[in-house]
C-alpha cells in the first residue's frame, strides 16, 4: 500500500500556503535567503522548500499543519538541522521549531522528568537538570546544538545510550499534531481518545505476530517505524513509538522526558587491539560489565587528529592500531575500580589501562565527538555520510566489519569507520565520487550492496540517525514486503493526505535522488570555478558553528553569537554559497542573498580552525568580493580602508601625519565627520592616529647586532604607520633576551587589507613585493618575528593560495614566527616574575585560529601570572567594525565575551591584546588600555600607553 502524496498542482502553488499562513498570523518567510538556508541538513541531500514557518506556540504548530492540509502542501518539521540523512528537508513548508519553541517548561526532581518544548537544545536541558543531580540520558555528539524535538524525530542515541537508552526509551509523554490535524496527548497511562489512534490500536492488534518477529529485534534497530512500542505488552506506548518516525506521522509540540541520575563516580578504560574488527569482537563483553558507553576507533582517526591539531592533541593510548574507550559509572568508587579491573582482565585486548587524567579523558571523547567532521576532509577525496550509521547485533559486529572492509575495497572506496561498539553501531564517512560523472550511480550501487550486507547480518540500515532521504529506499533489505506494507498503512492512518515529510520511510524516492554535490557538479560554475565549488561544499552541516557561545578558545562564529541568525553562521553562509553554485535559487556573485549572508562575516578565520570540516569563510568572502567587483566600481571603503597601508605609507613619506591627525581629531569635528563619511567609516568610530614618524625609520639604528642567535623584526604596515603600532617594545625585549636584532628596513606589506576587501590582484602583488624584501632575510637563516598577528597569519593561511608555487614562499613561511615562539626557544631569557599580576588576555582571532596562542600562554605561564583567556572575537576585526552598517554588530560581538571579561576584571588587572584592532576596540568600547605581550614582559608600558594600573571600565555607548 502506498501512502498518498500531496497533489502536484497544489504543491506548485507556493503563494497559497504562504498567504494562508500569514493570514493566520504565523511568522513565515518565502525569501530566497531563508529558503537557501534550509535546502540541506547535515546529510547529502538538497531540496528547495517553498517557505519556512516559525511557529511561536503549540497552537501555531497546529495552524501550520492545517494550512498545509488545506493547500495540500508538504510539511517537514525541523529542529537544529543536524540530521545526517536528509530527514529534515522538503519541497513544501519547513517548520522550524528551534526559533521560538525553546522553553524548558518544568523539571520535576521527584519524578525525574522534564517538560520541554521541541526547540530546547539538549545541552540546555542538561544544564537545567544538573543542579538536581539529573541528566537526559541520550547525548549525541551534536548535543550543544541539537534539539530535543529533533532527537525525538530521529530517535537519537549517542555514545551513552548503552547505559541510558535511546530517546524513545526516555520519552514519557508527547503532545503532538497528527497529519490529520488532531492534537493528541499520548503516553503510558493516558487515555486513548483519538479516533485515529484507536484505529491504529486495532491495526496493531491485527498484526501482532508480524510486529513481534520483525520489529525491535535489537537495541539499535532504528530504521523504519518502531512498531514494537505499540504491542499490548508495551502498553500501546504511542509516545515512544512516535520517536523515530522522523516527522512523517506527527509534529511534536511538547515532550515530557525521563531524566536519569548522574552517578558520582566515572572512569574510562582504554583498550588497545591490533585492528578494529578485533576490537569489535569484544563488543558483547560490554553488556556483561554494565558499560555506560563504549566507542571504537582506529589509527586512521587518531592520525587525522594528529595531522590537524598536532601530536599533543591525542593523549597516550594503549599499544595497538585500534581502540575501545569504555566508560563505567557507579555509586561506589571501590566497586567502580573493581569493575574496571575486571574489564581489563576479561578483555582480549593487546594492552589497556584506566585513564586517570580527566583532561585526557575529555580529549579522547572529543576525538569521537568531532569524528564525522574530521573524517570528511581527511582522505584524498572528500568523504560523505551517505552510509553513515548502520548497526548490527553486537555479537556479529566484528564479522560485519571484516565484510564491510572487503566491500569498500571491491568498490575502490575508502573510509574512516568508528562508532558505538557496545550496541553494534558503526559510523562511517566514505569518499564517494559524487562530484564526477557517474558518481551518483557509483554511490547508489555501493549503498545497495551495503544495505544487503547489513540485512544478511540481521542489522538496521540506521542505528542512530534515522532513514531520511538517504536510507528510506533501502528498507526493503531489512523488512519483508508485509512489514513495509504495514508501515504504509500506519502512515495512511496518521497522515492520510501524505503531507508530513513525504518521501521519508514510506513511499521513498529512488536511492541517489537529490544529491547536493552531484547537482553542484552539473553547475556551470563547477566548470569555471571548480576549486571554489569544492571548497564551499566542505560544509557538511553538522552545525558546530551553531553552539551558544565561544569557549575554551573557540572563535567561530562571532557574528552568529551576536545575532543568533542562521544566515550569520558558518553553516548558513556555506549553504547560501552552495546555492549560488547551484544557481537555481541564488544567482550570481552579486546576488542579494550572497551579499546579505556575507555582510556580517568578520573574516576572523575562526571557522578555519574550529569547523571540523575546515571551512574558511574569510577566504570564500574574499573570493566572492573579488568576483563581484572585478572590473566594476567598488564601495568607497574598499578604496579607503582596503588601501589603508598604501595611504598610510604615503602620509608617512610626505610627513603629513600630524596634519591628518588634526583633521580627523576632535579639533575639527566637522572635517573629521566628513572624512569618516567619505571613507565609509561609521560616525561613532574614531580614526586611529598616525605616527609622526615611521616605526621602521625610528628603529633604523637597529642593525644586525652581534649575538649567537639573530632575529629580524618585520614591521608590518599597521605597526609602522600608527601610534598604537608598538614595534619598539618587541625590539627592546628581544635585545634584552640576548638576541642579535635587526629591523627589516624596507617596507613589506602582506596585502591583508586588500585581501579582506576582495582585491586579490593587489593583494598578490603586495605579497610578492614583500617576498622580495623578506626572502633574502630568510635565506640567511634568520628568523623573522612578526608584530601584528593578522599580518603574520596571512603568510601562514592565505599566501599559498595567492602566490602558488613560488619557491621563495616556503623559506619565508619557515622563517616567520611570533614573539612567543622565539622566546620559547631562548634558553638565555629569564621571564620576569609576574606572579602578583592578573591578566585578561584577548588573543587576536587570527592569532588564535591560524598561529595558535598556546605558545603565548606557555610563555605567560613561565612568568607566574594568573591568566584568563577570552575565547571570542573583539568584534572590530580590521575594517569590519569600522565600516558603516557594522557598528551595532561589532559592539554585540564584543559583548559576547570580551567586554564582560574586562568589566569583571579589577582595576589592577592587566588587559593583554597583541592585535591592533583588539586594542582599538578596548579603548573605544571599554575605555581600557591594553598591553602587548612585549610590553608586559618588559614589565613597563610603551611611552604612549598608560601604566599597568588602568582606569575603570566604562560601558560602550551603544550596546545590547
Amino acid at each position: 500500500m502506498r501512502a498518498r502524496r500531496p497533489r502536484e498542482g497544489a504543491r506548485r502553488s507556493a503563494t497559497g500556503v504562504v498567504r494562508a499562513l500569514r493570514a493566520a498570523g504565523v511568522e513565515v518567510s518565502d525569501e530566497g535567503l531563508s529558503r537557501a538556508l534550509y535546502t540541506s541538513d547535515a546529510g547529502l541531500h538538497r531540496l528547495v522548500p517553498t517557505a519556512i514557518a516559525f511557529p511561536r506556540d503549540g497552537a501555531e504548530v497546529a495552524t501550520v499543519v492545517r494550512c498545509c492540509l488545506d493547500t495540500a502542501t508538504p510539511l517537514t518539521p525541523r529542529g537544529a538541522g543536524t540530521s545526517c540523512a536528509g530527514n529534515a528537508l522538503g519541497t513544501g513548508v519547513v517548520q522550524d521549531l528551534s526559533r521560538h519553541l525553546t522553553r524548558i517548561l518544568s523539571i520535576d526532581p521527584d519524578e525525574a522528568t522534564a517538560r520541554v518544548q521541541p526547540g530546547v537544545v539538549q545541552a540546555h536541558l542538561q544544564a537545567a537538570a544538573r543542579p538536581h543531580g539529573l541528566r537526559f540520558g541520550p547525548d549525541p555528539s551534536t548535543s550543544d546544538r541539537c534539539t530535543i524535538g529533533g532527537m525525538i524525530g530521529n530517535n537519537a542515541c549517542g555514545p551513552r545510550a548503552l547505559g541510558y537508552g535511546r530517546t524513545a526509551d526516555n520519552v514519557v509523554a508527547l503532545t503532538a499534531v497528527l497529519g490529520t490535524g488532531e492534537t493528541v496527548r499520548v503516553g503510558p497511562g493516558l487515555p486513548v481518545t483519538s479516533p485515529t489512534l484507536r484505529a491504529l490500536e486495532r491495526l496493531v492488534g491485527d498484526h501482532l505476530a508480524l510486529i513481534r518477529t520483525e520489529f525491535g529485534r535489537f537495541s539499535r534497530q532504528v530504521s523504519g517505524y518502531s512498531l514494537e512500542h505499540l504491542l499490548p505488552e508495551n502498553d500501546f506506548d504511542v509516545a515512544s513509538f512516535l520517536a523515530g518516525t522522523e516527522g512523517t506521522l506527527a509534529v511534536t509540540v511538547e515532550a515530557t522526558v525521563r531524566l536519569v541520575e548522574d552517578k558520582p563516580f566515572t572512569t574510562m578504560v582504554a583498550l588497545g587491539y591490533p585492528s578494529m574488527p578485533e576490537a569489535a569482537d569484544d563488543a558483547p563483553l560490554l553488556a556483561e560489565v554494565g558499560a555506560t558507553a563504549a566507542e571504537g576507533l582506529d589509527r586512521r582517526m587518531v592520525d587525522v587528529v594528529v595531522r590537524r591539531q598536532g601530536p599533543g592533541s591525542v593523549p597516550a593510548l594503549p599499544d595497538g592500531d585500534a581502540w575501545m574507550l569504555v566508560e563505567l559509572v557507579d555509586d561506589d568508587e571501590r566497586r567502580l575500580a573493581e569493575r574496571a579491573a575486571a574489564l581489563l582482565e576479561q578483555a582480549r585486548a593487546a594492552d589497556g589501562w584506566v585513564v586517570e587524567d580527566p583532561v585526557a579523558t575529555a580529549a579522547l571523547w572529543k576525538i569521537r565527538a568531532d569524528g564525522a567532521g574530521l573524517a570528511e576532509t581527511s582522505l584524498e577525496r572528500p568523504a560523505y555520510g551517505g552510509w553513515e550509521d548502520a548497526a548490527v547485533p553486537p555479537a556479529r559486529l566484528g564479522e560485519y566489519l571484516r565484510a564491510f572492509e572487503d566491500l569498500l575495497a571491491r568498490h575502490d572506496l575508502h573510509a574512516l569507520p568508528y562508532g558505538h561498539f557496545g550496541e553494534g553501531c558503526v559510523h562511517c564517512r566514505i569518499d564517494f565520487p559524487l562530484g564526477v560523472p557517474g558518481g551518483r550511480d557509483a554511490y547508489a550501487a555501493f549503498v545497495e550492496e551495503a544495505a544487503a550486507l547489513v540485512g544478511r547480518f540481521g542489522g538496521s540500515m540506521s542505528g542512530e540517525h534515522g532513514d531520511g532521504r538517504a536510507r528510506s529506499g533501502l528498507l526493503r533489505h531489512m523488512y519483508s514486503p508485509e512489514a513495509l506494507a504495514l508501515m504504509a498503512r500506519v502512515k495512511a492512518l496518521l497522515d492520510p493526505e501524505g503531507i508530513l515529510n513525504p518521501g521519508v520511510i514510506v513511499d521513498p524516492e529512488a536511492v541517489g535522488s537529490h544529491l547536493r554535490v552531484a547537482q553542484a557538479a552539473d553547475s556551470p560554475l563547477a566548470r569555471t570555478e571548480l576549486a571554489f565549488v569544492e571548497e564551499v561544499h566542505r560544509c557538511s552541516g553538522v552545525g558546530k558553528c551553531l553552539t551558544d557561545g565561544p569557549g575554551g578558545g573557540t572563535v567561530m562564529c562571532p557574528s552568529y553569537q551576536a545575532t543568533g541568525e542562521e544566515k550569520d553562521s558558518t553553516r548558513g553562509r556555506s549553504r547560501v554559497l552552495q546555492e549560488m553554485v547551484n544557481g537555481e535559487l541564488v544567482s550570481g556573485w552579486d546576488s542579494p542573498e550572497v551579499s546579505e549572508a556575507l555582510d556580517l562575516c568578520l573574516s576572523c578565520k575562526g571557522c578555519a580552525r574550529d569547523c571540523p570540516t575546515g571551512v574558511d569563510m574569510a577566504s570564500y568572502k574574499s573570493i566572492v568580493l573579488h568576483r563581484r567587483y572585478r572590473g566594476r566600481l567598488r564601495p568607497r571603503q574598499h578604496y579607503s580602508l582596503g588601501w589603508l597601508p598604501a595611504w598610510s605609507a604615503l602620509v608617512s613619506r610626505l610627513r603629513l601625519g600630524r596634519l591628518v591627525n588634526a583633521a580627523t581629531g576632535v579639533e575639527h569635528p566637522l572635517l573629521a565627520r566628513l572624512m569618516r563619511w567619505s571613507a565609509g567609516v561609521d560616525a561613532r568610530r574614531s580614526i586611529p592616529r598616525l605616527a609622526r614618524r615611521s616605526a621602521r625609520r625610528s628603529l633604523a639604528h637597529v642593525k644586525r647586532a652581534e649575538a649567537q642567535q639573530r632575529v629580524a623584526v618585520w614591521v608590518d604596515s599597521f605597526s609602522d604607520a600608527f601610534e598604537d603600532g608598538r614595534a619598539a617594545p618587541v625590539v627592546e625585549l628581544l635585545e634584552r633576551a640576548g638576541f642579535g636584532v635587526e629591523v627589516v628596513g624596507r617596507r613589506a606589506c602582506c596585502g591583508l587589507t586588500y585581501l579582506s576587501t576582495g582585491q586579490r590582484g593587489l593583494a598578490r602583488r603586495s605579497m610578492l613585493a614583500a617576498l622580495d624584501v623578506l626572502e633574502p632575510v630568510a635565506r640567511r637563516g634568520v628568523r623573522i618575528v612578526g608584530i601584528e598577528p593578522s599580518c603574520l597569519a596571512t603568510w601562514r593561511s592565505d599566501a599559498d593560495e595567492l602566490i602558488g608555487d613560488d619557491p621563495r614562499l616556503a623559506r619565508v613561511q619557515g622563517a616567520m614566527c611570533t614573539l612567543a615562539e622565539v622566546l620559547g626557544d631562548a634558553p638565555a631569557w629569564t621571564p620576569p616574575d609576574l606572579s602578583a599580576v592578573t591578566v585578561v588576555a584577548q588573543p587576536h582571532c587570527h592569532h588564535a585560529s591560524v598561529l595558535g596562542w598556546s605558545t603565548d600562554l606557555a610563555v605567560l605561564a613561565r612568568t607566574g601570572a594568573t591568566v584568563r583567556t577570552v575565547g571570542g572575537c573583539c568584534g572590530l576585526a580590521g575594517n569590519f567594525g569600522v565600516e558603516r552598517g557594522h557598528y551595532e554588530t561589532s559592539v554585540a560581538v564584543a559583548e559576547t565575551q570580551l567586554l564582560p571579561a574586562v568589566r569583571a576584571a579589577g582595576e589592577q588587572t592587566v588587559v593583554l591584546a597583541d592585535g591592533f584592532s583588539c586594542r582599538i576596540q578596548l579603548r573605544e568600547l571599554a575605555r581600557r588600555p591594553a598591553l602587548t605581550l612585549a610590553e608586559l614582559l618588559l614589565a613597563q608600558p610603551a611611552a604612549s600607553t598608560p601604566v599597568l594600573t588602568s582606569t575603570k571600565t566604562a560601558p560602550p555607548s551603544n550596546t545590547r
